[in-house]
């Protein structure tokens, strides 16, 4: 599909370079390009830019992910710990932007909270167990 470029903004296409967009939407993004030359052209010039070290604002806090929130404000989030206002950021970031590396954060953060529960739930039962055959010997 030669000629009629894709509907996609320059930011699109940053975010793309960036891999800071869900993992459909980079699929989508990278079957276009296959598709159509003039796409390719308006990245290679985006990535020309770059090369030459003209960055805009937008870009500069994209690349540096200075809207994604920290790791312990993620693992604050899950534990519903946070005020209501930083809760519903955290929410929005992982849920409607799709932010791939918080979102991998998140999923770190809560295989490590279940391990936790299932290590704790498992000594409580070696206590219990252990304290009641101490009580039955008692008897």
């Amino acid at each position: 599909m030669t000629g009629e470029p894709c509907n996609l903004t320059p930011g699109e296409l940053q975010a793309y370079l960036d891999e800071a967009l869900p993992a459909d939407r980079m699929a989508r993004i990278e079957q276009a390009l296959r598709d159509d030359d003039i796409l390719r052209q308006q990245l290679a010039a985006i990535i020309t830019r770059r090369d030459a070290g003209v960055h805009s604002v937008g870009e500069i806090w994209r690349r540096h992910r200075l809207s994604c929130p920290s790791r312990e404000q993620i693992g604050s989030f899950l534990l519903g710990a946070l005020d209501d206002a930083a809760a519903e950021y955290v929410r929005f970031h992982l849920e409607v932007i799709g932010c791939r590396l918080c979102d991998a954060n998140r999923e770190d953060l809560q295989r490590q909270q279940d391990e936790a529960a299932e290590e704790a739930s498992s000594r409580r039962n070696k206590f219990f167990h252990s304290t009641a055959g101490q009580l039955k010997k008692k008897r």
